[in-house]
């Protein structure tokens, strides 16, 4: 199925740039959980997390199971409207080539704030990544006291904006100087030389559930938005 409702860009038409990391999970508490150790995925939660997205209008079609090291396919038009989605008892996570961006907007940002009002007591970690001739990165982490930080731009260049105290995230989450040197985050740096992705992923802890082979989500095609559309065409295609 390639339904192009919204869409002025054939299926097969060549995309411009490809995603790294492109995910967003909503870690609800207890937060020590091993990720190994959280229940299988429930593909009907995730199908429902998925269509709880602003953007995204109607769940089509079901294409089964996926590894969380599977890389969202983006080749081709027909591509961009597949997403990722899982549900591991209370977390929930959804990998979306709509959270890219190359700096004219900050979809994961949008996104995170919506589920901050859903899910008040959940750590909400974000971490993108976009190649388009140069690499961007949009990173989040918003904890349930309110400690929160988002990073955008182009590392090693400017512009680069970070927003909110990361140095607040860390002290909320008790993270140790150790913890912080093996993950190679260093705040003395320039903003465009931290590793915010990293630090992304101490906030979820052994939680974290993106490098492990045998954990799975769901893919997803999808009906997105006249303005989800718009914004992917417009990041997309040249």
């Amino acid at each position: 199925m390639t339904d192009t409702d919204n869409w002025t860009s054939a299926p097969d038409r060549t995309v411009r740039g490809s995603m790294g990391l492109c995910h967003l999970t909503v870690a609800q508490p207890p937060f020590d959980v091993d990720a190994q150790s959280l229940p299988p995925q429930d593909p009907e939660r995730a199908r429902a997390f998925a269509a709880s997205f602003e953007g995204i209008e109607e769940v089509l079609e079901d294409l089964g199971a996926r590894s969380v090291l599977t890389p969202l396919p983006s080749s081709v038009r027909a591509d961009l409207d597949i997403v990722h989605a899982a549900a591991w008892g209370g977390t929930l996570s959804i990998v979306h080539p709509a959270f890219a961006t190359d700096g004219n907007d900050e979809p994961l940002r949008s996104s995170a704030q919506v589920l901050r009002e859903r899910f008040p007591d959940a750590r909400i970690v974000g971490r993108v990544t976009y190649y388009g001739g140069t690499e961007h990165t949009e990173d989040l982490v918003w904890l349930p006291d309110g400690a929160m930080f988002h990073a955008s731009g182009w590392p090693g260049d400017e512009p680069f904006v970070v927003t909110g105290d990361p140095r607040a995230v860390i002290a909320s989450l008790e993270l140790k100087g150790w913890q912080l040197d093996n993950a190679g985050v260093d705040l003395r740096e320039a903003a465009n030389e931290v590793a915010w992705a990293s630090l992304a992923g101490l906030a979820l802890g052994p939680s974290d559930p993106w490098g492990w082979e045998e954990m799975e989500t769901t893919a997803f095609r999808v009906r997105h938005s006249e303005d989800s559309v718009q914004n992917m065409e417009a990041l997309y295609f040249v």
